[in-house]
């Protein structure tokens, strides 16, 4: 069983990678290394392409049949939101055409099993717990592209082309080894371990929303639990085979954790004397959204194992593995 992992040289897909090695597959890699580094997958044969340019066909093609690539877990993409707005064309290029140009080519090579890396922000504005019969209405670029993959691989699975999944996920969080640690962080818990580094008091916004502690309750996933739910998929879909039909999967913790949760955290593992500063309410952010993860719970028996202070220490860890 061969997998490629496409973005494997990532934050997200080189704990995919290892995850993967752990279960027993041969691994190979398909990353620009814009943003990868290839010291996370030691030994792991890499092609080095940009999928969204059009000679990564012919070499993605030949590489998965030198392979014998079988499966795909796609990763692959650009992924800031704010950049997304500002630059829509570059976004649907790299996330829309690069993910036709890795479908044609795993056509082309035989490999029918894919798992795609989705994202919760398919779900727009929605409030409260998400069951994956949500309405799906992204108000980004970022998200619509994400959803016009998720129907492309609906429409080829239903076709036979494909035997296709989507994970959705919100906030990723951890490292499972410091050499893979995350450092291109954009997501609230780096956010505040750097703010707390440069002397900077952490920001909240808004302390008074309807939850607990007044602050905005979102949902974290441990990036080895992410991990360790796409390698589930994609063994689900393995096993069915053909009788496989495309679907969706929350993954999350399920219950969230509030801002004022997250910083005390990370000031409290970071030792720091410094303490948290308030601001006002940010326009749009809504009091409370979290996956719910039934769903992938009951089917695959996939759970979330990490808390949140296993999220923050091993992200302390490896930030300060990676800035040394």
């Amino acid at each position: 069983m061969t997998c490629l992992v496409t973005g494997g040289a990532g934050y997200i897909g080189s704990h995919i990678v290892a995850s993967l090695q752990q279960h027993g597959y041969k691994v190979v890699v398909v990353d620009s290394l814009v943003s990868g580094l290839q010291s996370r997958i030691p030994g792991v044969p890499l092609l080095k392409v940009d999928i969204s340019e059009e000679p990564s066909l012919k070499q993605m093609t030949d590489f998965a049949r030198e392979h014998g690539v079988t499966s795909v877990i796609h990763t692959a993409a650009l992924k800031s939101v704010p950049e997304s707005v500002a630059d829509p064309l570059g976004y649907f290029k790299v996330n829309v055409a690069g993910t036709v140009e890795l479908l044609e080519a795993m056509k082309a090579a035989g490999a029918v099993n894919f798992v795609f890396s989705g994202t919760a922000a398919v779900y727009g504005m929605a409030k409260g717990t998400v069951t994956e019969d949500a309405p799906t209405l992204p108000i980004n670029p970022y998200g619509e592209t994400k959803l016009y993959c998720e129907q492309l691989l609906k429409d080829m699975n239903a076709v036979g082309q494909v035997r296709a999944a989507s994970l959705r996920y919100f906030n990723v969080a951890g490292s499972g080894d410091d050499s893979r640690a995350d450092n291109f962080a954009t997501n609230l818990i780096p956010q505040v371990l750097r703010r707390i580094v440069a002397g900077d008091q952490p920001q909240i916004f808004g302390l008074d929303y309807d939850t607990e502690d007044g602050s905005c309750v979102r949902d974290y996933i441990h990036v080895v639990d992410l991990a360790e739910a796409h390698i589930l998929t994609l063994k689900a879909i393995e096993k069915a085979g053909e009788n496989w039909d495309f679907t969706v999967y929350n993954v999350g913790t399920g219950t969230g954790y509030s801002v004022v949760e997250v910083v005390e955290r990370a000031l409290a593992e970071t030792g720091t004397e410094l303490t948290y500063e308030v601001s006002p309410r940010r326009l749009g952010d809504p009091a409370r959204i979290v996956a719910n993860p039934a769903k992938i719970k009951a089917e695959l028996g996939w759970e979330a194992k990490h808390t949140l202070d296993d999220m923050v220490a091993s992200a302390w860890s490896g930030m300060q593995a990676v800035d040394k």
